[in-house]
């Protein structure tokens, strides 16, 4: 309605909820008055000014650990909980409702490329501390256009050094925002600030780690595509160490011998390059981290298990098949304040990457983790997950 809409257009404009400046209080009851009912909020309101005050706190004040998103789609734009917020509180699908508001939208999307600053969509409560995801204000198509990479990155780089003046102790980088051929998996910023204090992290070494202990005890091959690129090198290095075979699918024999020369001298036999889908007819688990037509799939034999990584995840075509989704944790259940779901997974489970971040944060790990991912913390990054109650779906 009208509201949803007016909210909408305030963080086009201003770059966060109708609300003060994130890292702030609230001044007075008029300004309480104002934020409540715009901020994400799992329960409804009580009534009470001090009641709402206690709700929008987690939007007003400074977190302690950031996980910065961007939007997905047109369509997703609206998945959240300033716009409409029982949409957000439950899973992303596209709706009949969302149809006629998609020109809206989409005039939205022009604005936020043109003005919008990094907002806050939602927060959450863990063990005391604050936890804030914030979205910079770009799409996905946006970071394929070459000329947009630059603007991308002063936005999250703005984002990085604003977590830094409010204190916060880790960023934690989602989907595109951390890609490759974009920052390097955040080295850009750490490299060019040095002497950051929050720790800066891509929290794709507990991704790798759900997609390797959904691999089944006594698995002997997999067939994988988007074998060069982070966690493809991840996978393959961690499983030819486990003597599993790994069919790489990749054209780039210099990518492929580069990874191939990380693996012990004895292990390096278990990782073997392919160039045809045809290679992979008789295995049955495949690991997914490029994009796979229904054509491709076609070569998978029935009874075969896709894994995957890659975003968005691939459509299942194949009935005598079963499809994987993407690598998720349930947070601890001591998490308050959930209250919207993050993209399309269920309220109170996140992308493994924001939980990654999460145990970078609990665990109090000094180091920034970006770039290559270290193989030899898969393992370690897994059980302090579990150890702080953090599940695998």
């Amino acid at each position: 309605g009208p509201a949803s809409l007016t909210r909408y257009i305030w963080c086009v404009y201003f770059g966060t909820t109708p609300s003060t400046t994130p890292g702030r209080r609230p001044t007075s009851a008029s300004s309480c008055r104002c934020s409540t009912g715009w901020v994400a909020r799992s329960t409804p309101s009580p009534g009470s000014c001090r009641g709402r005050t206690e709700r929008g706190a987690g939007m007003d004040e400074a977190p302690d650990f950031v996980f910065l998103a961007h939007v997905v789609d047109v369509m997703q734009s609206m998945h959240v909980p300033f716009v409409m917020r029982t949409f957000a509180s439950t899973p992303f699908a596209v709706r009949a409702f969302l149809l006629p508001l998609w020109p809206i939208a989409l005039l939205f999307m022009f604005m936020v490329w043109a003005w919008s600053k990094t907002f806050i969509i939602s927060y959450y409560h863990l063990r005391g501390k604050l936890h804030q995801i914030w979205a910079v204000p770009r799409y996905g198509f946006h970071y394929f256009l070459p000329f947009a990479k630059d603007g991308i990155n002063d936005q999250i780089e703005l984002a990085i050094l604003r977590a830094e003046r409010m204190g916060v102790k880790v960023v934690s980088l989602a989907a595109l925002n951390k890609n490759e051929a974009l920052n390097g998996g955040g080295t850009l910023f750490v490299n060019k600030h040095p002497d950051l204090r929050v720790r800066v992290v891509h929290g794709n070494t507990l991704t790798a780690a759900v997609i390797l202990n959904e691999i089944p005890k006594g698995t002997t091959e997999v067939f994988m595509t988007g074998a060069t690129s982070k966690l493809g090198r991840a996978i393959a290095l961690y499983l030819c160490r486990k003597k599993i075979r790994v069919m790489m699918m990749t054209l780039s024999t210099e990518r492929f011998q580069k990874i191939q020369k990380e693996a012990a001298a004895e292990d390096q036999q278990y990782l073997v390059q392919v160039t045809k889908f045809q290679s992979a007819e008789q295995c049955k688990t495949w690991i997914v981290g490029k994009w796979l037509s229904p054509r491709e799939q076609r070569w998978a034999s029935p009874g075969t298990h896709f894994h995957q990584f890659v975003v968005p995840p691939i459509l299942g075509f194949r009935r005598d098949c079963t499809y994987g989704k993407l690598a998720a944790m349930r947070l601890p259940k001591d998490a308050r304040g959930l209250g919207s779901c993050e993209f399309s997974l269920e309220r109170g489970v996140v992308h493994a990457c924001h939980a990654g971040g999460v145990v970078h944060f609990l665990e109090g790990y000094a180091h920034h983790e970006v770039g290559a991912i270290d193989v030899d913390r898969i393992d370690v990054v897994w059980e302090a997950a579990l150890k702080h109650g953090i599940r695998p779906v």
